[in-house]
């Protein structure tokens, strides 16, 4: 699945199909948090793949606290096909 955050795939004319995202809960550190960014975008990246999609354009990160000492990161973007 290739994954981008610029709004389209150099040489290749897409279609969207819609947005996908994919997030976890995890205790706050610097470890967690990039392993909180590997388990959000591969879930947003099965969610792309559940509608058919050849990439994910404009792909982005959030997080939030949930409470004390853990955090919520989500990654969110526009799953595309190419045609």
């Amino acid at each position: 699945m290739l994954i981008v955050t610029i709004n389209e795939v150099p040489g290749k004319k897409i279609e969207a199909l819609g947005v996908v995202r994919g997030s976890t809960v995890q205790s706050r550190n610097l470890g967690h948090d990039i392993e909180a960014r590997q388990i959000a975008t591969g879930r947003m990246a099965k969610n792309a793949e559940e509608l058919g999609a050849d990439a994910v354009v404009g792909m982005r990160y959030a997080s939030a606290s949930v409470m004390q000492g853990a955090a919520e990161v989500i990654a969110y973007g526009t799953a595309v096909k190419f045609v």
